[in-house]
């Protein structure tokens, strides 16, 4: 049998679940107590009790002669009454369930009974006809049933409340060291670092070490990764320019096609790096107005004699981010629309959960089936984004896809429906 449907019914956070854990197991118990207590003790004691009663009037009322000894010991009060002082029907309150049973067992044992009164006044006034003659027989509430348990069921509900009160207050403190490591984690993967110390249970306190180990080794390995590049950048570097300048002692028709040649391995090698690196060189955010940051990225553009426009800037106010990581990412998109397209498009869009940066071209696209592959590092999707348009080595969209994960977010693609090309959004959340 499947449970699946109960998964929509469940709370998602941690709290929430947790929470019920531990009140439905306290609802229940208290349930299932005041229904076995109802059943085994009220309906028990109040159909004896019942009973007894039937058998003191029965006797009251066979005993005619001796009627007044008989009233002073069973406690009863007998009085004739014409017949239309009958009511028409059973009198109970709504909330009276234990005045089912008293009636039901009253009816059952007492010879002519009409009529059963449960007043809220706590007297009990029994209709019986015998004979010619209609006697009214009453009696406190207190001798057909047992006295309502208002102490216990108050107690339960009183220490119900209280104990469920209790737990709550230790499962906030429980889950709070759950919620600081999920805050350091959250904070981590968007760039940030936030102190942390591993606390509460032995397991909270393990996957917190663990979180702590795994970042410091990534951390190492950043720093690694950022020494050799150093090297590897002046290793490169240092040849190219032998190069340049062995170039610059040859005439000018056969130094031209080299230079060139030089210049696009300085480019690619450019890009190499740009990829390798990461977010090394620029670990820390800031606080940064994406609008204006955008804006002077569309304004670079424009420079270099590319056509580009910005479509829409919608919202306002600063976001934590990493502006130079950022910029790289978007020129890499606005390079891209440049060298595969005519126009290009760029908005921007700020919420109070996500920042989306957007840039649209109207070239070729890229295929639903290689969206995926495109962003992958080295790969070039020449059939479809037309290669002799430009060359590059295949990792521009890798590089944003890279920054965009580093800031906690994620680049899509997409087809661009105003320009017709390729859409590539930025979203970035909060």
């Amino acid at each position: 049998m499947s449970f699946k449907w109960l998964k929509h019914y469940m709370p998602r956070s941690l709290y929430g679940r947790a929470a019920l854990i531990l009140v439905l197991p306290v609802v229940t118990l208290q349930l299932l107590v005041s229904v076995i207590f109802i059943q085994r003790h009220f309906d028990g004691v109040t159909q004896q009790m019942s009973r007894e009663l039937a058998r003191a009037t029965n006797l009251a009322l066979n005993l005619a002669d001796s009627q007044g000894d008989v009233l002073d010991q069973l406690d009863l009060e007998i009085s004739t009454i014409p017949p239309s002082q009958i009511p028409a029907a059973d009198i109970r309150l709504w909330y009276d369930f234990t005045g089912v049973v008293v009636i039901r067992e009253l009816n059952q044992h007492i010879d002519g009974l009409e009529r059963v009164a449960l007043l809220d006044d706590g007297q009990v006034q029994l209709y019986i006809e015998r004979g010619d003659l209609v006697y009214l027989v009453e009696m406190r509430r207190g001798r057909v049933s047992a006295t309502n348990p208002h102490q216990l069921l108050v107690n339960m509900v009183f220490f119900g409340v209280l104990m469920t009160l209790i737990a709550f207050l230790y499962l906030r403190n429980q889950l709070r060291p759950i919620t600081r490591l999920a805050s350091a984690a959250e904070a981590f993967g968007r760039g940030r670092h936030e102190p942390y110390t591993p606390s509460g249970a032995v397991e909270v306190r393990a996957a917190g070490s663990a979180f702590l180990n795994m970042r410091s080794r990534i951390e190492r390995h950043i720093e690694q990764r950022t020494m050799m590049l150093s090297g590897v950048s002046h290793d490169l570097r240092t040849p190219i320019t032998r190069l340049r300048l062995g170039l610059s002692l040859l005439d000018q028709e056969d130094r031209e096609p080299l230079e060139q040649d030089v210049e696009e391995m300085q480019r690619l090698i450019d890009a190499f790096l740009d990829f390798a690196r990461g977010d090394a060189q620029d670990a820390d955010t800031e606080l940064v107005d994406p609008f204006e940051l955008v804006g002077s990225i569309v304004e670079d553009a424009r420079r270099s004699g590319q056509q580009i426009e910005i479509a829409e800037m919608d919202g306002e106010g600063d976001v934590s981010l990493r502006p130079g990581s950022l910029r790289r990412a978007v020129e890499n998109l606005v390079a891209n629309a440049g060298r595969y397209a005519s126009a290009c498009q760029v908005s921007v869009f700020l919420s109070a959960k996500a920042l989306r940066i957007r840039v649209e071209d109207d070239g070729p696209g890229i295929p639903v089936d290689q969206r995926d592959r495109a962003m992958r590092p080295f790969v070039r999707l020449d059939p479809s984004r037309n290669q002799d348009r430009g060359s590059g080595v295949g990792l521009g969209l890798a590089i944003a896809a890279d920054i965009a994960r580093a800031h906690g977010g994620v680049l899509r693609l997409g087809d661009s429906v105003d320009l017709g090309g390729l859409r590539a959004d930025i979203v970035i959340g909060f």
